[in-house]
């Protein structure tokens, strides 16, 4: 840690930060220090304040009590471009880049030099260089920002911040859509920023990145600070306890495997990456597919569900083969996809949650013009208590819910259904702790009813403490098969290094 985080007064601080919401306080009386050269978790369970907390420190929101500091002297942060004047730079899940625009020009947006009449395109080239540099980023500054990857569009925004001379660069889930390689170079950089005194908040629901990089923690519950940085050990069990309290296991895994085979493949090939794929799903399995981002896990899963069309091979169900030409065959042969996009391909936002739970099986309410919408209330409600969804879902719009309620609610829907054999495709991916150990309990339970799952995870830890059996997947083909006991993160990484090495 930098030497100037030990100064007496930090760069930043919120203190007794209080904001109210109509029917709910959403922080209150929070107190937060930010240091310089400091690296500073904010965790906490989804509708715990931690959105709240940021958009009062980039103004999006006007704080109802308490007051925000800089070096010690109270400021009002008036809206999110005074926030970036005065050193405040968030860079969040879905990025703020011109996708049409270079690199050069998004670092420089909003203040291009030159003139109004004129803009000096040497200068912003030569600046924006400068600043790749000094992130030791290497980019050329003249490319497309939407012909980049996402992990290097990360990476821009976090040079954006930096040309704006921030002292505090907030990241939100900053980790969702990038591979591990992807992963530790922007630790790396993060570090990097780190020892150059800049003061960062990082926010993220994977607790096993946030332990490894974070110098200290704070933890939010139901708007308030239940575990302050100074009293919080960076630790994954004491993280969790001062969450959702003290629980039995991270990974409460209960192997309940039998002898039937419910889903096999043979020889898939599809026009996306999927290229003679064959194994094996027993019913109660847990089946886990490891690989990096881009190595053709999902696009097994899109194979299986109909999605891509199968140029060869077959698929077998229960010991038959299937024709799948499209989701509706898949549902109709008793598979599931809780896909990896689950804003753009699972939910319904603008459905309250009753009708995203019915929508994949309407026949059991009956004919379109005479549906039993009792019975939908009726199913609704009790898969909702049973999968500890709020009561809310039932009234809101499920655009409105906690990103852990979506995606207990498009697992419902499959419980709806009457699914077989479930495909979970990175089930957990930006939900809290309380809802991931939520999410493995019901697998425990699918399993143990006969159901197969699936599951499609970048967290190795889940993948390993939750599968039977582990395949891992590299240029679109399984490379191996084994059980989980005998399979470890050097084998996950190993793979990933295959699929980064030229064909």
């Amino acid at each position: 840690m930098n030497d100037s985080s030990s100064m007496s007064v930090p760069v930043w601080e919120v203190r007794d930060l209080t904001k109210r919401f109509p029917g709910v306080v959403a922080n209150d009386c929070v107190n937060v220090v930010f240091n310089r050269g400091e690296i500073h978790g904010l965790l906490g369970e989804n509708g715990c304040g931690k959105s709240t907390l940021i958009k009062s420190l980039m103004g999006v929101h006007r704080p109802d009590g308490g007051e925000i500091l800089n070096n010690g002297i109270p400021l009002i942060i008036k809206d999110p471009m005074h926030a970036r004047k005065v050193g405040i730079s968030t860079v969040f899940q879905e990025f703020s880049l011109v996708p049409t625009l270079s690199v050069a020009e998004n670092i420089h947006l909003g203040q291009l030099p030159g003139t109004a009449l004129k803009i000096d395109w040497t200068s912003m080239m030569e600046r924006a260089e400068k600043t790749l540099c000094k992130l030791n980023i290497k980019i050329d500054p003249e490319r497309i920002a939407g012909s980049l990857s996402v992990a290097n569009q990360q990476l821009v925004e976090i040079a954006k911040a930096i040309t704006r001379n921030a002292t505090m660069l907030i990241l939100d889930e900053p980790t969702t859509a990038l591979g591990l390689e992807e992963i530790e170079e922007l630790h790396r950089i993060l570090g990097g920023l780190r020892d150059q005194g800049t003061a960062i908040l990082y926010v993220s629901h994977r607790l096993d990145e946030v332990v490894q990089l974070v110098d200290c923690v704070t933890v939010l519950k139901d708007g308030r600070v239940i575990s302050s940085a100074g009293d919080t050990l960076v630790e994954i069990d004491a993280i969790v306890s001062a969450m959702i309290g003290e629980i039995a296991e991270h990974y409460p895994k209960k192997p309940a495997v039998r002898e039937n085979v419910a889903l096999e493949l043979r020889d898939v090939f599809t026009a996306n990456k999927v290229n003679g794929v064959s194994f094996d799903l027993r019913q109660g399995e847990v089946l886990g597919l490891g690989g990096v981002l881009g190595s053709g896990r999902t696009e097994i899963a899109r194979a299986i569900f109909g999605v891509d069309p199968l140029l060869s091979g077959e698929i077998l169900i229960n010991g038959r083969p299937v024709s799948i030409g499209s989701p509706r065959d898949a549902v109709e042969s008793g598979l599931a996809l809780v896909p990896e996009n689950r804003k753009s391909e699972g939910i319904f936002f603008n459905f309250h949650g009753l009708p995203n739970i019915s929508i994949a099986s309407l026949g059991k309410l009956g004919h379109s013009a005479a549906m039993n919408l009792a019975r939908e209330k009726n199913l609704g409600r009790d898969l909702i208590e049973r999968m500890s969804i709020t009561p809310a879902a039932e009234k809101l719009l499920a655009g409105l819910l906690s990103g852990g309620n979506q995606q207990k609610i498009v697992i419902a829907r499959w419980l709806f259904a009457g699914a077989g054999i479930y495909i979970l495709d990175e089930p957990t991916q930006g939900i809290d702790v309380g809802a991931k150990i939520a999410v493995y309990n019901l697998i425990n339970e699918l399993a143990a009813s006969g159901n197969s799952i699936l599951l499609i995870s970048s967290d190795h830890d889940e993948l390993l403490a939750m599968s039977d059996r582990i395949a891992i997947v590299s240029r679109g083909r399984i490379a191996d098969i084994r059980p989980s006991a005998e399979c470890g993160k050097t084998d996950l990484v190993r793979a990933s290094a295959r699929d980064m090495a030229p064909a």
